[in-house]
């Protein structure tokens, strides 16, 4: 007797298998199928899971995929605020106002206007290197009562009024990122944006203040009035000198990180070989 081949009318077509599959996942409910697309990053959802079918299509077109948006990489890439507040609008609007989280970067006006409007679900709103102004952060900040993290690290246009604001409409923030450019040696002291954070945000618990411009005193009012702190990281805020007690403060803390973190890592690696070594042979 011959052996059965694949073609055998007995041998189930392989067509039929993968159209099963195929319906299985077209069944599976929008929400569950959000989480695996979500993985898969936003250009991905965007360019090629909608054309799959129309399932797929329905459900990236929905609010699901949506509550968590990192675009960060996209926008580096694209270095264009005006094409940053088109994703932006676009995204926020495709989740029907309830991004919980957001990171952009170079994000302009009218990008801002709309993550303001989302109210009650935003709690993590990241745009380094945004144009975002004083003058808009007024004019468009509306309550976020659930907003927990707040990043505007390198967005020089934005001063203590700006922060003032994020800090009277954002109550419930436990983390700040304020990071900016390396400061030059004479800079010289403010300590406006240092107090304006602790008068407006009490309730901090991590606080990133790398190359600011305070001093002790800033220094002092933030350790004083945001009393549930526990991560503060200054490296590269050359005008604090930890006077007085200053220092065994911020040295009981979870984590510090001084002014000269940076430095003095650097300085530790060569003194145990390497270039320190090599100098001292020569």
């Amino acid at each position: 007797m011959s052996k059965k081949t694949a073609t055998d009318e007995n041998t189930p077509p392989v067509p039929v298998v993968v159209s099963e599959e195929r319906r299985m996942w077209e069944g599976l409910n929008p929400e569950i199928l959000a989480l695996i697309f979500v993985k898969m990053g936003v250009e991905e959802m965007v360019s090629r899971v909608p054309f799959v079918c129309k399932g797929w299509m329905e459900v990236v077109a929905g609010p699901y995929c949506w509550s968590e948006v990192d675009l960060e990489a996209w926008c580096r890439r694209r270095d264009d605020s005006h094409a940053v507040d088109l994703v932006v609008k676009k995204v926020v609007r495709r989740s029907k106002f309830t991004v919980q989280r957001l990171s952009a970067y170079r994000m302009g006006e009218s990008g801002f206007f709309f993550v303001a409007h989302c109210g009650n679900f935003l709690k993590v709103l990241e745009m380094t290197m945004s144009d975002i102004t004083d003058q808009m952060v007024l004019k468009h900040i509306k309550p976020l009562p659930n907003l927990t993290l707040l990043d505007v690290s390198h967005c020089l246009k934005i001063t203590s009024k700006g922060l003032a604001a994020f800090g009277n409409q954002c109550k419930s923030l436990i983390h700040l990122k304020r990071n900016m450019s390396p400061l030059d040696a004479h800079s010289p002291t403010d300590d406006c944006e240092a107090k304006t954070v602790a008068d407006t945000m009490p309730n901090l618990q991590h606080i990133e203040l790398c190359s600011g411009h305070f001093g002790d005193s800033g220094l002092s009012e933030i350790l004083t009035k945001c009393k549930a702190l526990t991560h503060l990281d200054i490296q590269g805020s050359w005008n604090v000198e930890l006077n007085g007690d200053l220092a065994e403060v911020c040295e009981r803390l979870q984590h510090f990180q001084s002014p000269w973190a940076d430095y003095d890592s650097q300085f530790s690696d060569t003194s145990q070989g390497g270039d320190g070594e090599f100098i001292e042979s020569n």
